[in-house]
């Protein structure tokens, strides 16, 4: 009888066609003494890379490949990737050959042990464990993760890691309440824990990536900012509804702009204020769809058809905004409360209803 799986290796991965290979090779030296598999999920990658995994893993049935379709982030595939699993610990490494793969047998030794339920490879226990970042990156990560200590119940020097090992039964019991969006998926799980999880963490050498482009960009730490503030709120409010907000706050912003151009020069205020209107709700619908939705983004046709949906539901959103605000104004002497009121619901209306109808 074959031994039974003990740790399944979640890869998640796009366009990395020609990391894959080399990465199986180093998995079947590091863990010869194993009983493993390696679930690669891949985002539909142009490149092949779902196709170059599907090749060696019908010479190897240790390799398995979760092909997605329509949807794309790192945090979902992870979380896709050990719910396929039914090995008693979850180790997730990054294709790109930048971590260190013989550190698996010495987490996987520590969690055997019972000496933790989770085993992070840490880049600043050593010094200079971190060269493979650029200055710029490692002076975000170095941010990133100071962010994260202050949201934590429990110390950890590399909180945003994206290499780590966990039983398996830690994500399964908090997985209805991760986010499928951005990069930090062990903060998330960390911190979606009812009690803090027992850490160890063992420092390697981040390399240089060997094959590829980093997915690392503006969006991804706007998306870390939003699981921030997310845990800040004790998961209330989801990452993607405060990310609407800061946008819907941008276009208060880009609205006042274009209203104090219109009037220097020379428009009378209401066809200033509907020039300014416009393109507020044009600029809130072009970065929502760039960056709140990005993994939903509409494009050609889809574009335009969202665009007037936008539109149209936002201007439901603006009546509900002012009905709302006057049906509290005339029980409360507090215009303040009344406008807050009226705001609330309105961008409550506005995130929901395109939401469903534009994204």
């Amino acid at each position: 009888m074959e031994q039974a799986c003990e740790l399944s290796v979640v890869v998640p991965t796009f366009n990395e066609r020609d990391n894959v290979g080399p990465l199986v090779d180093r998995l079947r030296r590091s863990l010869a003494d194993v009983a493993w598999q390696v679930i690669f999920v891949d985002d539909h990658s142009p490149d092949g890379t779902a196709a170059a995994v599907k090749a060696m893993a019908a010479h190897d049935p240790r390799l398995l490949c979760l092909e997605r379709v329509g949807r794309r982030g790192l945090a979902g595939a992870v979380v896709e990737g050990a719910m396929a699993s039914a090995a008693p610990y979850v180790a997730v490494i990054d294709a790109d050959l930048q971590h260190d793969e013989t550190l698996l047998p010495r987490m996987l030794a520590r969690l055997r042990a019972g000496e933790a339920d989770l085993a992070v490879g840490s880049r600043y226990l050593a010094p200079d464990n971190a060269q493979g970042l650029s200055p710029l990156r490692r002076a975000g990560s170095r941010i990133a993760n100071a962010l994260a200590r202050q949201v934590l119940r429990t110390q950890v020097s590399d909180p945003v890691s994206g290499f780590f090992m966990i039983r398996r039964e830690l994500i399964e019991a908090v997985a209805p309440r991760l986010s499928d969006q951005g990069f930090k998926v062990l903060f998330d799980i960390i911190a979606s824990q009812p009690v803090p999880p027992r850490i160890v963490e063992l420092p390697y050498a981040f390399a240089e990536r060997q094959a590829g482009a980093s997915k690392m960009d503006g969006r991804i730490i706007i998306d870390y900012l939003g699981l921030i503030l997310t845990k800040l709120t004790a998961n209330v409010l989801p990452p993607r509804f405060l990310l609407f907000a800061l946008v819907g706050t941008s276009g208060v912003v880009v609205n006042m702009a274009v209203l104090y151009a219109g009037k220097a020069a020379g428009l009378d205020f209401i066809p200033s204020q509907i020039i300014a209107a416009i393109t507020a709700m044009s600029s809130n619908f072009l970065i929502n769809n760039r960056v709140t939705y990005r993994d939903r983004r509409l494009h050609g046709l889809a574009l335009f058809t969202g665009y007037l949906r936008f539109c149209g539901l936002c201007a439901l959103g603006l009546v509900a905004n002012v009905a709302i605000a006057n049906l509290v104004h005339e029980h409360t002497p507090w215009w303040w409360l009344a406008g807050a009121a009226g705001a609330i619901s309105g961008a409550a209306w506005n995130y929901v209803s395109t939401a469903l109808a534009v994204w």
